[in-house]
């Protein structure tokens, strides 16, 4: 079950937005045009990159994130309720990944998580440090992750261990 969606390849219709009002797809969308804006360049680029850092910030403020637009995030993110989620720059997420409400991936002494290959993370977790998340693994709500976690473990807890199967 676990395995039926991709750890390495992304599902880019997992950000396609759905509707007129879908700020967590509409965010990301904003995202990644800035992205390859600025790694294509281009005769117009800066100026449409102020563009969309101007769409970002709107939905940033919309959904009450900071998502860091130099942050590395793989194809298929999903975050459906986008409200708090912090991602600080130079983290590192994996393709098809799902995020709720209130997460936060940030740094410890300036070193900075890698989640693999389809991670979900529950409400309210905080990925701190030098940490890697394995693919096809699970933190649950609230946990606290400050070692490195398993490709397919579940882990749970302040801090965050494993759970037993």
């Amino acid at each position: 079950m676990m395995n039926d969606i991709s750890a390495q390849i992304p599902d880019w219709s997992r950000e396609v937005p759905r509707k007129f009002w879908d700020p967590g797809r509409k965010l990301l969308r904003a995202i990644r045009n800035y992205q390859a804006l600025k790694k294509n360049g281009g005769l117009f680029a800066g100026l449409r990159s102020k563009y969309w850092v101007l769409i970002y910030r709107f939905w940033s403020v919309v959904c009450g994130a900071e998502i860091d637009l130099t942050c590395d995030i793989g194809g298929g993110l999903l975050i459906p309720h986008p409200n708090g989620i912090v991602i600080r720059p130079r983290v590192t997420i994996g393709p098809n990944c799902l995020l709720f409400q209130q997460v936060t991936i940030g740094t410890i002494d300036g070193k900075f998580p890698i989640i693999g290959g389809h991670v979900d993370i529950g409400a309210g977790a905080k990925i701190l440090g030098d940490v890697t998340l394995g693919d096809h693994c699970r933190v649950g709500a609230n946990a606290v992750v400050l070692d490195s976690v398993k490709p397919g473990d579940t882990v749970v807890g302040i801090p965050a261990k494993p759970v037993r199967k």
